[in-house]
């Protein structure tokens, strides 16, 4: 059985952003992050580990971040946590209740 999750442990703001394409006039288009809601989270950290990409190594961090239930919220967008970043790869509800989200993320430059 997964581990109770409780709302006064939701307390970290953070920004929810989308990425919304902007045509770059040449046929492609730019990346534009578009603030969706601001909302209360937890924030753990899950692993670190370093990776080597292109011949360099690259650190991923990944942390679990619980919010309340959203219907919008989905893998590909992103929290800002202060000046940190952090990329949403995976989405699900624990509980299967609809009350809270889990969110697998990978913190961006780190």
């Amino acid at each position: 059985m997964a581990a109770r999750i409780f709302a006064g442990t939701l307390r970290h703001e953070m920004v929810l952003q989308r990425m919304a394409p902007v045509p770059d006039g040449q046929g492609g288009h730019a990346e534009d992050w578009q603030e969706v809601a601001r909302v209360f989270a937890r924030i753990e950290p899950v692993s670190a580990r370093s990776v080597t990409v292109a011949d360099h190594a690259e650190a991923r961090v990944t942390h679990r971040v619980t919010v309340r239930f959203r219907d919008d919220l989905k893998n590909g967008m992103r929290f800002l946590f202060g000046e940190r970043v952090l990329e949403i790869s995976a989405v699900h509800d624990p509980e299967e209740r609809g009350r809270f989200l889990q969110c697998l993320v990978r913190e961006a430059g780190r």
